[in-house]
């Protein structure tokens, strides 16, 4: 009996040395964590539902460069923080490096997939929410010219512009569609100024709805289409009431939901390393309605945008992911 009791003691020690303590972390691409975009739905989704709610600190670290990116990362992991969350793809080669060195620290990106075994990928089926604007655009536009404006010029930028492209056609076949990047670098998602250039040249070309899917360079869009007495689309965080009459929707990704659930399953302790992959049928993605575009909503769209996404949902619509083969039909 003593034997067996000795013996089941040195299996509990085991288990509790190998369960890995909850101190939550999250680290945010250089545009901030005020960027009225993406950065800011992790915080207001994910860091403040975990404080007020679940009373757990979280530790937060916003770098002004590339080059914090990866310090603020073994800082992190050094002080045994952990699950670490990367906002953004341009986590990547820092996240897969640092997590190569802290093999015992878990990490959590957002927006890219890095196959280890301390690593979440949490992906999201963009083109899909994309898909309903872009039907909503359709149906808003009376020059039957709309615009999509992204930040940097990568596939997952046209993951969003393709997806917005089909929802568009879906509704008109013969709806023009002008698509814009602003730049190569992360920067391009910072850029407010450029924002306002490229929607103020694309309204001289009659475009009347613009999608921006280009962070914080959506906030000069926006202004550029209230400006211009269009409609303009909110991308990432319900962003309809930054430019209340002017944003007709917002193709809202749950980032920050996303966030808040990898945190409390490691506080259950069930998170598991591995691919996340986040559609309109597991609520990843979607379209905002509410008080600030009520009235540029009539019940007959609302509804028509629903139907579409019980289709999709069901399969019985397909939305083609420009990242499966860079090309877009």
């Amino acid at each position: 009996m003593k034997v067996l009791t000795t013996a089941w003691i040195g299996m509990l020690y085991c288990s509790m040395s190998l369960a890995a303590p909850f101190k939550p972390a999250v680290i945010y691409d250089t545009a901030g964590k005020f960027d009225k975009s993406f950065n800011e739905a992790v915080y207001k989704g994910g860091v403040r539902p975990l404080v007020e709610k679940h009373s757990t600190k979280v530790r937060e670290v916003s770098p002004k460069s590339e080059t914090q990116i990866e310090s603020g990362l073994v800082k992190l992991a050094k002080r045994g923080y952990q699950p670490i969350v990367a906002v953004g793809f341009s986590m990547k080669p820092h996240v897969e490096k640092v997590a190569k060195a802290f093999p015992d620290i878990q990490f959590t990106i957002i927006d890219a997939k890095i196959d280890l075994p301390n690593v979440q990928s949490i992906l999201f089926k963009e083109h899909e929410g994309s898909f309903l604007v872009g039907a909503l655009a359709a149906l808003s536009t009376k020059t039957n010219k709309i615009g999509f404006i992204g930040g940097m010029d990568i596939p997952m930028i046209h993951k969003f512009a393709c997806g917005y492209h089909q929802g568009a056609k879906q509704i008109k076949s013969d709806i023009t569609v002008l698509q814009t990047m602003t730049g190569n670098t992360p920067m391009a998602f910072n850029d407010p100024a450029k924002g306002a250039s490229l929607a103020k040249t694309q309204i001289k070309e009659g475009v009347d709805v613009i999608f921006a899917a280009a962070g914080s360079t959506g906030i000069g869009v926006y202004a550029a289409a209230k400006q211009g007495e269009i409609y303009a689309i909110g991308v990432d965080s319900n962003q309809n009431h930054l430019q209340p009459g002017t944003m007709l929707t917002s193709m809202l990704k749950n980032v920050g939901v996303a966030t808040l659930q990898t945190w409390l399953e490691a506080q259950q302790g069930q998170w598991q390393p591995g691919v996340k992959l986040k559609g309109l049928k597991e609520d990843g993605v979607g379209w905002a309605l509410d008080e600030h575009n009520r009235s540029l909503v009539s019940e007959e769209m609302e509804a028509q945008i629903n139907t579409l996404k019980d289709k999709i949902i069901s399969g019985e619509i397909k939305v083609h992911d420009y990242t499966d083969n860079n090309e877009c039909p």
